[in-house]
């Protein structure tokens, strides 16, 4: 079975190796991840940052997809099923799409951290909210992955719950979307290499 790994940004995230996580299978990522890391395929549909990453270079090298790419600057279209959606869930459909039979969501937090407030690996930097700021809507999210769970039936999705992961009644009852503990997921990932 192929695995993929979604990665979110929410700070549950910190708690894992992404270098072992790229030794098992193919990696999505949104937005910022390429500063520290470069994914298999990175997503970013904000104008600005999507922009900028462009215009670094990036795209020409790594697979990349965003709204509207810049001509010659190597970045693909967001499938059109998927066009209006946010970075994360473009990144998980594209995860299906790419065939992955067990799509892993990490840092999907949608939630605040514990004090309530902005939870992003990225807060205070450049195209961010500051820390202190309220927690970002979620809502569409939960509406996107819902509709990507539902156009993939086949694919069991699962989302890794770290210390700071919210829990979400709207993503309880969909048949192929499970959640996992984080310390099972790094056990798993760490000692028996079987997801």
């Amino acid at each position: 079975m192929s695995f993929g790994f979604v990665l979110g940004n929410g700070v549950s995230r910190l708690e894992l190796n992404l270098q072992t996580l790229k030794e098992l299978g193919p990696i999505y990522g949104c937005n910022a991840l390429y500063r520290e890391f470069a994914p298999t395929v990175l997503v970013s549909t904000d104008k600005p940052i999507s922009e900028s990453i462009q215009h670094s270079g990036y795209a020409s090298e790594h697979r990349m997809y965003t709204r509207k790419p810049i001509p010659g600057l190597g970045a693909h279209r967001v499938p059109d099923d998927y066009f209006g959606f946010s970075s994360g869930p473009i990144a998980v459909a594209l995860a299906a799409i790419d065939q992955n039979r067990a799509v892993y969501l990490i840092g999907f937090d949608m939630g605040p951290t514990a004090g309530d407030r902005f939870n992003n690996v990225y807060a205070d930097t450049e195209f961010y909210k500051k820390s202190s700021a309220r927690p970002t809507y979620t809502g569409n999210w939960v509406k996107q992955l819902q509709r990507v769970c539902k156009d993939f039936p086949d694919v069991g999705f699962f989302r890794v719950m770290g210390k700071t992961t919210a829990a979400i009644a709207e993503l309880r009852g969909i048949k192929n979307l499970a959640a996992m503990q984080m310390e099972d997921f790094q056990n798993r990932i760490n000692n028996t290499k079987d997801l």
